[in-house]
């Protein structure tokens, strides 16, 4: 094993697999009601109970209904510091109820959180809470991250394993490979955990500090895209050892088992998303915008490796890659096309919603951005292939698929804006989902 290799393997490996250690603030150990709890009956108070003593600053706990108006009492510590108790109004309506809440640890730090609660209806998601912004332009930066991050993990992959299959593409290039499932995971996993803290911080609206110790208990176990979040975080930190071992020890089969169990954990982006969460969101639509975002990032991810891989560090394997991922892209297109009008059609009700909303307006932005992504191809296919087959290879090439690689991660960009939007709403009866999900 190479000894910078190996270095970098023991450093992941103790950053993957060694337990943090235990903080020193105070943490939110239980509350009456429970967090996100649903009650037949209002609260006469809320109490929080904390795993140290803690000390109750302003506004310690604020109980508020849908219009914003404080429906609790002045809070107070109790037992010795460990409580903070605050009173609420008894006529509280039947509706949802948010809860804020703010205390001061022992080493000065002020912890915080917000969940919800239902008096006479389910308690909504903690990202519906009061006060609580809509996604915004970082939520939109944060999953086209993501997106990209897949694709340099996923079209790599595919690429060295099944396009060149067999083949040595060489040791700077075999380097390459192994340098970008390694990257893809760790972005995956970093970009993906900026994006929960993103998402959490819409509700709990604090400031950089305070977000610091938040409690974000409520985002991780009670919304879709968190549960997805900790699955993903587990799940790609065994593709990021997976991808270390085959780096390490040029393990090259090491890597099929990186691009199963990835292809796996990109359905937890359907699995909180619209496709799963709107009313007439089924089964079909969730496996339908499975499908297009892994059809998506493979392309994408599999142009970026011919151009900054194969074309530089592999020209022996110029035509081989080539025409071997040509013959993939046709599938892959055919996917995205497909699985793509299907989620249009079920996510647009009347087709004048493609130019009076401004989800279909953005929709026409994502076939125009697709539409050119497909024509740089198809000219690639028409007039590259055959000259590769004959065994010529046209120069200009290599920058021409850098520039399809800009416009793939191009689409990407608007496919994660796309994504975090909402779509026209539809009457399909009401979800039968027993996770609240994320709102966007």
């Amino acid at each position: 094993m190479r000894p910078r290799v190996a270095l970098v393997a023991a450093v992941a490996a103790a950053a993957l697999l060694l337990p943090a250690s235990a903080s020193a603030h105070a943490t939110l150990a239980s509350s009456t009601p429970e967090v996100q709890s649903s009650l037949e009956s209002p609260p006469s108070e809320i109490v929080l109970r904390f795993d140290q003593s803690v000390t109750a600053v302003p506004d310690a706990i604020v109980v508020l209904a849908t219009d914003g108006s404080v429906v609790s009492g002045p809070a107070a510590s109790a037992d010795g510091g460990r409580e903070v108790r605050a009173p609420v109004r008894d006529d509280l309506p039947r509706g949802a109820y948010t809860v804020r809440w703010r205390a001061l640890s022992a080493d000065g730090h002020v912890v915080s959180g917000v969940f919800t609660l239902g008096v006479g209806v389910p308690a909504p998601s903690p990202t519906e809470a009061v006060g609580a912004s809509g996604l915004t332009v970082r939520d939109d930066v944060a999953r086209w991250g993501s997106f990209a991050a897949l694709s340099i993990l996923l079209g790599p992959l595919v690429v060295l394993l099944v396009v060149l299959r067999g083949l040595d593409p060489g040791p700077r290039a075999q380097r390459a490979f192994y340098l970008c499932a390694a990257v893809g995971t760790f972005a995956v996993l970093n970009v993906g955990i900026i994006g929960f803290v993103l998402r959490a911080d819409n509700a709990l609206q604090a400031s950089f500090a305070d977000l610091l110790y938040a409690d974000l208990t409520p985002f991780s176990e009670k919304t879709r895209f968190g549960i997805a979040f900790i699955v993903s975080l587990v799940g790609f930190g065994a593709v990021a050892a997976l991808a270390i071992l085959a780096w390490a020890f040029d393990i090259r089969r090491l890597l099929w088992g990186c691009l199963a169990l990835s292809l796996v954990l990109a359905s937890g982006f359907s699995l909180s998303g619209h496709q799963a969460t709107e009313p007439n969101s089924s089964w079909l639509t969730q496996s339908a915008d499975w499908l297009h975002l892994v059809a998506a990032a493979v392309w994408a991810g599999g142009v970026v490796a011919l151009a900054l891989i194969v074309w530089p560090l592999a020209p022996s394997l110029r035509r081989t890659a080539f025409l071997g991922f040509s013959r993939i892209a046709v599938v892959l297109v055919a996917v995205l096309v497909l699985a793509g009008t299907y989620l249009s059609i079920v996510r647009l009700p009347e087709i004048s919603d493609l130019w009076t909303t401004s989800y279909g307006r953005l929709l026409l932005l994502k076939i125009g951005v697709v539409s050119l992504a497909l024509a740089w191809g198809a000219v690639h296919h028409a007039v590259v292939r055959p000259r590769l087959e004959r065994g010529r290879i046209p120069a200009g090439i290599g920058r021409s698929l850098v520039g399809e690689s800009a416009v793939a991660m191009a689409v990407l960009l608007v496919a994660a804006v796309l994504v975090n939007g909402s779509p026209p709403p539809v009457d399909s009866g009401e979800s039968t989902s027993t996770v609240p999900a994320a709102s966007g």
